[in-house]
């Protein structure tokens, strides 16, 4: 009897990992890649240091390579699969700084009000959080639309070009204002949150690092009127940076939207 109340525990423990570890990021083992060769990009969904599922390739709108000025879109055949983690099998040019996105068509979920309170509290929309709470919704169940755009960027050899701040018309997306490979421990980076192309104010934005196999988490931010945050990069390590924008709909089926996006690059 004990061994299954201890299963059931681990069950439940599980079930609830599950429902707020589901970010996505593009990750590397290095950012930094050399011309004309082979690398392979993961799709992490779950954390930045683990994925519970591997993305299918149906699963996507968008899949875009940006380099050298000029936007092209990897094929199903670029990509490959194990049971949690997809992959992009990626062949680099010429030398430059190189932005890879990926889009996803919308899904929905259904949460029970306990669990959809504390998915707001752990993932940045204190907001969302505070409107249930001030109409009395926090003991009601949600479902929710939701769809993610993601993007890393690459430094490919030694030559760094503008490429980075490509703006590649997600739905929601984090444009960086400097090249990141010009950048240095103790800079501050500028990035711009936008939403159909527009700059997003007072968005809630997370970020953090991964240095040696270590997590460190930056302070929460907002954007500022023009849709910037601002993050100072305290330490070297593969950076990520994301925000999820939620809207509350007026349907009887669905009670939210969620648009998610994140953003990928590296510190030497």
């Amino acid at each position: 009897m004990r061994k299954k109340i201890l299963t059931a525990c681990l069950l439940n423990l599980l079930l609830f990992a599950s429902i707020f570890a589901h970010d996505l990021f593009l990750k590397t083992d290095s950012f930094f890649l050399a011309p004309n060769s082979k690398h392979t990009i993961k799709i992490m969904n779950g954390t930045f240091q683990t994925s519970e599922g591997a993305v299918s390739f149906a699963r996507l709108n968008d899949v875009s390579v940006v380099s050298a000025g000029k936007r092209t879109h990897p094929q199903e055949a670029d990509f490959s699969k194990d049971e949690m983690t997809a992959f992009l099998n990626l062949k680099t040019g010429a030398a430059g700084t190189y932005v890879v996105g990926l889009s996803t068509k919308t899904r929905e979920i259904a949460l029970k009000a306990t669990e959809f309170n504390e998915y707001l509290k752990e993932d940045g929309l204190p907001d969302t959080l505070e409107e249930r709470q001030k109409t009395g919704e926090l003991e009601k169940d949600a479902k929710e639309r939701y769809a993610k755009h993601v993007k890393a960027i690459l430094q490919v050899g030694k030559k760094q070009t503008d490429d980075y701040k490509t703006v590649l018309g997600y739905p929601v997306e984090l444009v960086p204002q400097q090249n990141p490979y010009k950048l240095k421990k103790g800079d501050t980076i500028e990035i711009l949150c936008l939403k159909n192309g527009q700059p997003l104010a007072e968005q809630v934005v997370l970020a953090g690092r991964e240095e040696k196999g270590k997590l460190f988490s930056a302070p929460e931010l907002r954007s500022d009127k023009n849709g910037i945050v601002k993050i100072k990069l305290d330490g070297a390590g593969k950076w990520h940076v994301k925000f999820i924008n939620m809207m509350k709909l007026d349907d009887p089926n669905l009670n939210y939207e969620s648009k998610w996006t994140t953003l990928t690059f590296e510190l030497k």
